[in-house]
C-alpha cells in the first residue's frame, strides 16, 4: 500500500502536472515556442459560432484537464500518492470516460461540421482502444491480485510486470497515445478537419482544451510506471527519483513515436484494435491468470 502524501500535495499535483506537460511541449519539435503560443491564446478573443451551445463548449474544454488531474490522484510518486484508493485502477479508467465526454462535448457544442467530425472520430477511436486498454490494466491488477495501485507497485519488488506482461505493456502504451489523441492516433484533432474537435475553439477555450490533451498524455505515461515498470523500485536512487526517471523515459518514447509514425487512418486502427490487440490482450490476461493460480 502506498503511503499517504501530505495535504499540500493536493495543491502541488496540478501545478506539477502542468509544468511537466509544458516541458514535454517544449521538447517536442512540432510545438516550438509553447510559451509564445500560450500568451497568444490568452489574449486572443473568443470566437463563437452561430447557434453554438456555449455551456457545452465550456464544460467540454474544462472537463478534459479536470479529468486528467483527477486521474492523477492515484499516481504514486515513489511510494506516496495523494489517494491510494482501494479501487484506484478503476478510478483511473473512470476518469478516462470523463475525457471521452469532454472531447465529445467540445466537438458537439460549437454546432460546426468540422468539430463534430473530430468528436465522432474520438468516440470511434475510444471504442476501439478502450477494450484492449482495459484488459491491459486489468492484467496488471490480476498480477498483483488487487485493484489498489500501491499494491500493484509492491507486487513488482522483485520483477517488473513489463518483463512478464510485455503484450499488456505494449497495448497500454498504444492506448496511452490514443487516449491523448496523440501521434499516429491524432485523427480527432486532424489537420484535414481544421483541427478536428478543437476546430472552432479559440482564446482561453482552445488553451484549456489543448492543455488538457497534454495533461492526459503526461498522466497516461506516468501511470505506466506503477502498472508495469515497478513504480519507485530500483537500485541506488531514491524511490521518487526512479519514478521521475521512468516517467521521463516513457514520455520520451511517446514523443519519439509521434515524430516517426504518421497518422493512422481510423478504419485501420479500429481493425487493428478489434482483430489484433483485443485477442492479444485476452491471451496475455489468460497467461497471467494461469501464473497467479499456480502460485
Amino acid at each position: 500500500m502506498a503511503e499517504p502524501a501530505p495535504l499540500w500535495a493536493v495543491l502541488v499535483l496540478p501545478v506539477a502536472l502542468a509544468l511537466v506537460a509544458m516541458g514535454v511541449a517544449t521538447v517536442d519539435a512540432r510545438s516550438a515556442g509553447p510559451g509564445r503560443e500560450v500568451l497568444r491564446l490568452l489574449v486572443q478573443q473568443r470566437r463563437v459560432t452561430r447557434a453554438a451551445d456555449v455551456p457545452l463548449v465550456r464544460l467540454g474544454t474544462t472537463l478534459l484537464p479536470v479529468a486528467a488531474v483527477l486521474a492523477a490522484v492515484v499516481l504514486p510518486f515513489g511510494f506516496r500518492s495523494v489517494s491510494d484508493l482501494p479501487d484506484g485502477i478503476v478510478w483511473f479508467n473512470a476518469m478516462e470516460a470523463l475525457a471521452w465526454a469532454a472531447v465529445w462535448l467540445a466537438g458537439w457544442g460549437p454546432n460546426s461540421a468540422l468539430s463534430l467530425i473530430g468528436g465522432y472520430r474520438f468516440l470511434a477511436q475510444g471504442l476501439a482502444y478502450e477494450l484492449p486498454h482495459m484488459l491491459a490494466i486489468t492484467t496488471a491488477a490480476l498480477g498483483a491480485e488487487s485493484l489498489r495501485v500501491g499494491a500493484v507497485v509492491n507486487a513488482q519488488a522483485g520483477l517488473w510486470f513489463a518483463v512478464w506482461m510485455p503484450a499488456a505493456f505494449g497495448i497500454y502504451l498504444l492506448s496511452a497515445l490514443a487516449m491523448a489523441f496523440w501521434g499516429p492516433f491524432d485523427q480527432p484533432a486532424g489537420a484535414d478537419a481544421a483541427g478536428g474537435a478543437a476546430a472552432e475553439l479559440s482564446g482561453v477555450d482552445r488553451l484549456v482544451f489543448l492543455g488538457g490533451r497534454w495533461l492526459m498524455l503526461v498522466v497516461a505515461a506516468a501511470f505506466s510506471v506503477p502498472l508495469f515498470l515497478g513504480g519507485g523500485h530500483g537500485p541506488l536512487l531514491p524511490d521518487w527519483a526512479w519514478t521521475v526517471v521512468k516517467t521521463a523515459a516513457v514520455l520520451a518514447f511517446l514523443v519519439w513515436v509521434r515524430r516517426r509514425i504518421p497518422t493512422v487512418r481510423m478504419e485501420r486502427y479500429v481493425e487493428l484494435a478489434w482483430v489484433v490487440l483485443t485477442p492479444l490482450a485476452v491471451a496475455q490476461a489468460l497467461v497471467v491468470a494461469v501464473v497467479v493460480l499456480g502460485r
